[in-house]
C-alpha cells in the first residue's frame, strides 16, 4: 500500500502535501513517458508536459479585472474553470470586447489571440479559475 492509500485508508481523504506528491509522481511517471519516445514526437510530449506545470498567469475566484498586459505574437489563452459558470471578456487597450469566452459546467479552453497588442481579462467565474499566456513560437 502507497503512502497516499495508507493514508486515504485512515483519515478519509488525502492531504495536500500527499496530493501534491501524488501530482509530483504522476508527472514524472510522464516525463519518463515522453523520455521513452522517438525522436520525432518527443519534444511535443515535453511540451504538453510544460503546460500541465507552469503556474497560471492569472488566477482567482468569482469576478476580477486584470490589469493590462502586452503580448507581441500570437499567443494562447488557455484558461479553466472549477465552477458551473465561467465567463471572460477579452478587451483591446480601449477597453473594447475582442472576444467573450466562457465555459458551461467546468473544465477548459483555449483562445488565440492573433494579433500583437495591448489586452486585459474580465473575468467572472462562480469558483476558482486559472488563466495562461502561452505564446507560439
Amino acid at each position: 500500500m502507497t503512502l497516499a492509500a495508507a493514508s486515504l485508508a485512515v483519515s478519509g481523504s488525502l492531504s495536500p502535501a500527499l496530493l501534491d506528491f501524488a501530482a509530483a509522481n504522476e508527472v514524472a511517471k510522464e516525463f519518463a513517458a515522453c523520455r521513452a519516445l522517438g525522436d520525432d514526437v518527443r519534444l511535443a510530449c515535453y511540451d504538453r508536459l510544460a503546460a500541465k506545470v507552469v503556474p497560471p498567469r492569472f488566477s482567482g475566484r468569482l469576478t476580477v479585472e486584470t490589469e493590462q498586459f502586452e503580448i507581441d505574437r500570437p499567443t494562447v489563452l488557455r484558461f479553466q474553470s472549477d465552477g458551473p459558470i465561467f465567463v471572460m471578456y477579452l478587451r483591446d487597450a480601449q477597453n473594447h470586447v475582442v472576444q467573450n469566452l466562457h465555459i458551461g459546467g467546468g473544465g477548459e479552453d483555449v483562445y488565440l489571440i492573433d494579433k500583437p497588442g495591448t489586452y486585459s481579462l474580465h473575468i467572472n467565474g462562480a469558483e476558482t479559475w486559472r488563466v495562461w499566456l502561452e505564446p507560439k513560437s
